[in-house]
């Protein structure tokens, strides 16, 4: 195991020697994974303890925090702010309770003034210290932004750390304590002493720890994400790794990390224009740092079949410059082949075969034209290990906007005349079953689950969202999830990976298991679902249960 040291705004990799039976795992025969959310200051999993990694980049907040020709250091911290100011969101509508209320620690370096608003309010302010309370208001919802007024260009105020009350006790990683009395003698960690070595939020780990696989597409950054080079990825000393789409990202070390002390395999995608040296750099570090008897599970892009990202016309453009078809769709659809292909034996040199290796193609759940192309270009099934659909229901995007009840609404997902009726999307499923039968790879899930949303609407409130929204807490919905899972079972699909993790409800839709990350099971249907299934459901494809059992060993001691 490792452990990622922070201090100072800087992250070290140190190596953790031996294992032992501290900290106990729970996925071991678990049938699911989940996907992550973007790293963002709306993010109601909230996965760090030290809230300002998920904080708005500074001029990203402009013009309404941000103002006049500030100047910033390489990792995105304001160096000199030229008459203006600089500021940050660092919880934006959250629902109240998704972190504690309470005293909250800042720590910071250099010579400057700050002021705090919204839902936090300074307290006390000392030399690199301020203690701020924060609590959600009448709304009910978390809202709270930092200001930087005054910074010493020869001395500027950095390395911002914002961190919880309370802590851990050492042998529990997955539940928050409020004090020293929650704990055996001695074994009490305080989130402000030791957030470096704790790292994550205990509430995100006790969710994420029911989990086989976890897929890193979102926290990784990776929609409209124009990387290229080794040099351009994400950093463990930027100043904050959320922001805007196609710029945020969470190092590869943090995700990394979490795989490791979830004892859950990784599944990781690669920017679509990442060069080779990127491909190999990646590999290489994963090798070094996870877990031996974690596999990465390996994916070229996300839906380059769809051009309404970024990396959907990519793949296209670079398919017709390679001249691999005459139609510039299908060209893209053969380019994404190829080179997943090229990326997977770049890993298979680095991890010297493909042994410890997942290697997936991916495309389109109602597509199984373009599922032959993808696994018969160039032979490209001979290199992969698993296809893998995004099966979702949710009805018609057309119809869900007729919809005047929530009766309606379970009607919509039920009745089979809809395109994206529960029985039809099972049906979609089989016929990829076939296919990957026939190309002697295993059926896979990237993403999946309801798919309640209408992209036309521009407002939280408007309708049908309240309607959508409401269906997604009725418990009719853990009942169509356990007719889902288990039509999935049935029609031989392994892996399946949820979308997503806790996330609210909004007009970009009800993807969440919860609503946030501390909401009770009760009162997640979807998740109590989950739950249920992976309860009665343990593995049941050769290779899927394991008995690894890693663990802290010396963690507190380094």
């Amino acid at each position: 195991m490792r452990e990622l040291f922070v201090h100072a705004g800087v992250v070290c990799v140190l190596l953790l020697g031996g294992f032992s039976s501290g900290w106990a795992y729970y996925n071991l025969d678990a049938a699911l994974g989940t996907n992550t959310n973007e790293v963002s200051e709306t993010d109601s999993s909230v996965p760090f303890v030290d809230l300002f990694h998920a904080a708005l980049p500074f001029e990203d907040a402009r013009p309404w925090l941000t103002k006049g020709e500030v100047q910033y250091d390489a990792d995105g911290w304001p160096v000199d702010l030229r008459g203006g100011q600089a500021g940050t969101r660092f919880l934006a509508n959250l629902p109240a309770n998704t972190v504690p209320d309470g005293a909250y620690t800042v720590l910071f370096e250099g010579d400057g003034d700050m002021t705090y608003a919204n839902d936090a309010k300074l307290i006390t302010h000392a030399q690199g210290k301020d203690t701020i309370q924060i609590g959600a208001g009448a709304d009910a919802m978390l809202n709270a932004t930092l200001l930087i007024t005054r910074t010493n260009p020869q001395n500027p105020l950095r390395n911002i750390r914002i961190l919880p009350p309370g802590g851990i006790c050492e042998d529990d990683p997955f539940k928050r304590v409020t004090g020293e009395g929650d704990c055996a003698a001695g074994s009490y960690r305080a989130f402000s002493e030791y957030y470096a070595k704790i790292l994550f939020n205990p509430d995100y780990l006790h969710f994420m720890k029911d989990f086989k696989v976890i897929r890193f597409m979102n926290m990784g950054g990776i929609t409209q994400n124009p990387l290229q080079t080794w040099e351009q990825r994400p950093r463990l000393t930027q100043a904050t790794w959320g922001g805007k789409e196609g710029q945020r990202g969470a190092p590869l070390e943090i995700m990394v990390e979490l795989a490791n002390r979830l004892n859950a395999h990784p599944w990781l995608v690669i920017p679509h224009a990442a060069d080779d040296d990127f491909v190999t750099q990646y590999a290489r570090y994963v090798r070094q740092h996870l877990n031996p008897d974690l596999k990465p599970h390996l994916e070229y892009s996300n839906e380059t079949w769809n051009t309404l990202f970024l990396q959907g016309n990519y793949v296209r453009e670079q398919g017709v410059q390679r001249g691999l078809d005459s139609n510039a769709d299908r060209a893209g659809y053969r380019y994404y082949s190829e080179r997943s292909v090229e990326i997977f034996k770049l890993w298979e040199n680095v991890f010297g075969g493909k042994q410890r290796l997942v290697r997936i193609l991916s495309g389109w759940t109602i597509n199984p034209d373009l599922t032959q192309l993808i696994l018969t270009h160039r032979d490209a099934y001979r290199h992969a290990d698993a296809f893998a659909i995004g099966p979702y229901f949710f009805g018609g995007h057309e119809e869900i906007r007729r919809v005047k009840t929530v009766d309606d609404v379970f009607q919509l997902l039920t009745d089979p005349q809809y395109r994206y009726s529960l029985r039809k999307v099972l049906d979609y499923i089989s016929e990829q079953k076939a296919l990957a039968d026939k190309y002697k790879v295993a059926l896979i899930a990237y993403e999946g689950g309801q798919g309640l949303v209408d992209f036309k609407t521009s407002d939280n409130n408007a309708h049908p969202n309240p309607l959508l929204y409401a269906a997604n807490r009725d418990s009719r919905m853990a009942a169509l999830y356990g007719e889902f899972l288990t039509g999935w079972k049935t029609a031989g699909g392994q892996l399946f990976m949820h979308y997503s993790s806790p996330r609210t409800y909004q007009k970009y839709g009800t993807w969440g298991t919860k609503e946030y990350i501390t909401q009770a099971t009760e009162d997640a249907p979807k998740y109590q679902a989950i739950l249920a299934f992976m309860r009665t459901n343990p593995c049941w494809w050769a290779g899927c249960s394991t008995d690894t059992f890693m663990s802290y060993t010396d963690f507190w001691k380094r």
